[in-house]
């Protein structure tokens, strides 16, 4: 694989990893600290990621306990975690904050499977950008006379063969959450 090619690539691999964080952020049913990792709360004026401001730990299966460093923040976490699309209320016993995960109802996993759906097809759509990318700059190459008209076909079969596989690597990757989501 040429160098423009494994540039490409490396983008779509990125692309991977955003939609295995995506979907390490849906909870599945167990207490797990990274359905927090999208939560930013406000601190001296900035947003900041939950982890950042607080020790977070899983004491038992089913529950969450987020312990702030700074005190002043448990009212700013306690929002942040209501304003968000996790569906768990935090009981906040003044020291603390605890989040107990419900076993998930057959329409809650229904929904996360869609929203998990929803992630797969965005990074395959962002996959495809970069193909898009890829062409119009092996377009460009081909205009200005640094690769021949053969040499562009065959990058573009390559750079089809890669979306594929990418395309493909994101399906597997939905269907294993989808399982893991489904599983009782």
């Amino acid at each position: 694989m040429n160098s423009d090619l494994q540039n490409f690539n490396d983008k779509m691999l990125k692309t991977i990893e955003v939609v295995k964080s995506n979907f390490a952020s849906v909870r599945a049913g167990r207490a797990n600290a990274s359905v927090l990792d999208r939560i930013s709360v406000e601190y001296y004026g900035t947003p900041t990621p939950l982890a950042q401001v607080a020790a977070i730990a899983s004491p038992d299966p089913r529950t969450l306990t987020i312990q702030p460093w700074d005190a002043t923040l448990l009212k700013e976490i306690e929002k942040a975690i209501q304003m968000s699309d996790l569906g768990i209320n935090p009981q906040n016993d003044g020291r603390l904050i605890r989040l107990a995960f419900p076993q998930l109802t057959e329409e809650r996993r229904k929904d996360l499977t869609k929203q998990v759906k929803k992630y797969a097809e965005e990074g395959k759509v962002a996959v495809r950008n970069v193909r898009r990318e890829a062409m119009d700059d092996l377009k460009k190459m081909k205009k200005n006379g640094d690769i021949t008209e053969d040499d562009q076909k065959e990058m573009e079969k390559e750079l089809q063969v890669l979306t594929d596989d990418r395309c493909k690597d994101i399906d597997e990757l939905a269907a294993k959450k989808e399982k893991e989501l489904m599983a009782v």
